[in-house]
């Protein structure tokens, strides 16, 4: 197995507990296939991930194994045991095998040419995509990857888990996390000899936070009540007051991400702040950025890494990049094979600049192809645009995907169909399609039928109060001067 910087073999453990030194061949033949069911991959073709071409036994033997401890290593650090992790990877071959499969579909170029992968560039393909899988499902991820290709119900009720918490039969299908939350819910509530509440959550409290929100945030991540009050809470809470974020704002950030006290300082956040603001992240921003988006300091630095890449390979310049990540930080949470890369190919088709795009409204990416773009240009293709028109709307106003289909932007047509306006109106101004339909657009339009007069339409919507009142005049005064 190549060694590489950074990290070797030796670093990464089998669940039984040995390193991994297992030889590779490196001679590859197109024409097997491979593949395993992914109902979550979006991108996938009727979610297939699949990989054609012959791999040794040898190698795949070797692959799997780093995939395995991968995959522990990820399991222990959101708290499960050693034992536990080793538990689930022994009832998880097919979640491996597609483990593997990815290996095989993110990195295809270097299996075609016969090049192995080093160990980091392994781990660096997969936990970014396994950080995917925990923000998308929680502390239900062991049931995701045990119960692989079948998705697991994703939603447990309130009733279930109290159910669970008061009684001992477990309403989960995983004994094991229903145990652990069980065990962590009581010890929220769990009263010392003096009749008071554990010194982290009574801290919490004085914070701000209701117990009713402590109890949800164990709920969802059973690791946090034991987390050290001097060594982990308070340290946390003190550096996001020194970022600039207000005292008030704390318990919400918590709230939203309490992952966040497991994360060492000096080992991840920090270093990945210094790395974000040599991007061009405005460290003055900091404050800002972690109430819109809690979670962007618990990446780790391979999936922060990945979103960065990607934005370059774009196009995007590095200063353009670190405006993108402070307006709009959680597209770290975006899947870049996933989401980001068949997003950026489907407006490529389109004949869409993508950096541009990406620079003008990172949220678009985040968006599903079929539940939300690709409607969205069936309906404008529907109603007489042309592919160039919608292309050059995209390109005058990025967030125009951005709204609901049913709820906006067909009221909003519906309307302008009764305003007079050609249909090249919002080819030249797409941005009507982002005013308030009852707030602004039908007021001004109303206001501009009783005047007598016509406006273009960006007139009617994008001046302030007074410069349109200015306008409304001027075109009145000149109407009147005409007729005199």
């Amino acid at each position: 197995m190549r060694a590489s910087s950074g990290i070797g073999s030796s670093q990464l453990r089998s669940p039984s507990g040995g390193p991994f030194s297992i030889s590779r061949n490196q001679v590859y033949f197109p024409g097997k296939v491979s593949f395993c069911r992914a109902k979550f991959a979006e991108s996938g073709v009727d979610g297939l991930s699949i990989s054609l071409r012959v791999v040794p036994p040898s190698l795949l033997a070797a692959e799997k194994e780093e995939a395995k401890a991968v995959l522990s290593l990820f399991l222990k650090k959101q708290g499960l045991s050693h034992a536990v992790a080793a538990r689930t990877i022994n009832k998880s071959e097919l979640f491996i095998d597609h483990l593997v499969s990815r290996l095989h579909s993110v990195h295809k170029s270097r299996y075609l040419v016969g090049r192995e992968l080093t160990t980091l560039e392994i781990r660096d393909a997969l936990i970014p995509y396994l950080e995917t899988l925990f923000e998308e499902h929680g502390d239900i991820l062991v049931d995701v990857v045990e119960n692989f290709p079948n998705q697991p119900d994703k939603e447990i009720s309130e009733a279930e888990v109290s159910s669970s918490s008061s009684s001992s039969s477990s309403s989960s299908s995983n004994p094991t996390l229903d145990s652990k939350r069980t065990k962590a819910m009581a010890r929220v509530t769990e009263v010392g000899p003096a009749g008071e509440l554990p010194p982290n959550i009574l801290y919490l409290l004085e914070l701000g936070l209701e117990l009713d929100q402590i109890k949800a945030m164990t709920r969802r991540f059973p690791a946090f009540p034991y987390y050290s009050l001097e060594g982990k809470i308070m340290p946390v809470v003190q550096f996001l007051l020194d970022l600039g974020v207000p005292k008030s704002g704390i318990p919400i950030i918590l709230y939203k991400r309490p992952q966040l006290c497991g994360v060492s300082l000096s080992e991840n956040i920090i270093p990945t702040m210094l790395f974000l603001e040599n991007l061009g992240v405005d460290k003055k921003q900091w404050a800002k950025v972690i109430h819109r988006f809690p979670a962007f300091l618990t990446y780790s630095r391979q999936k922060v890494k990945a979103t960065v890449d990607f934005l370059k390979e774009m196009g995007l310049s590095a200063e353009s990049i670190g405006k993108v990540l402070t307006r709009c930080p959680n597209i770290i949470s975006y899947s870049v094979e996933d989401k980001l890369r068949p997003t950026a190919e489907y407006f490529r088709s389109l004949g869409v600049d993508v950096a541009i795009l990406l620079h003008r409204s990172p949220p678009t990416f985040g968006l599903s192809i079929v539940a939300n773009i690709k409607p969205i240009t069936e309906f404008f293709l529907e109603k007489g645009f042309s592919i160039d028109e919608v292309r050059t709307m995209i390109s005058r106003y990025g967030p125009l995907y951005t709204f609901s289909l049913a709820e906006s932007l067909e009221p909003k047509w519906e309307f302008f169909l009764t305003m007079d306006y050609p249909r090249t109106e919002l080819v030249k101004f797409p941005q009507y399609f982002g005013y308030s339909l009852e707030e602004r657009i039908k007021p001004r339009c109303a206001i501009v039928r009783e005047s007598g007069v016509r406006l273009l339409l960006n007139q009617v919507l994008s001046l302030s109060e007074s410069e349109f009142v200015k306008a409304l005049k001027r075109k009145m005064k000149k109407m009147h001067d005409g007729k005199s």
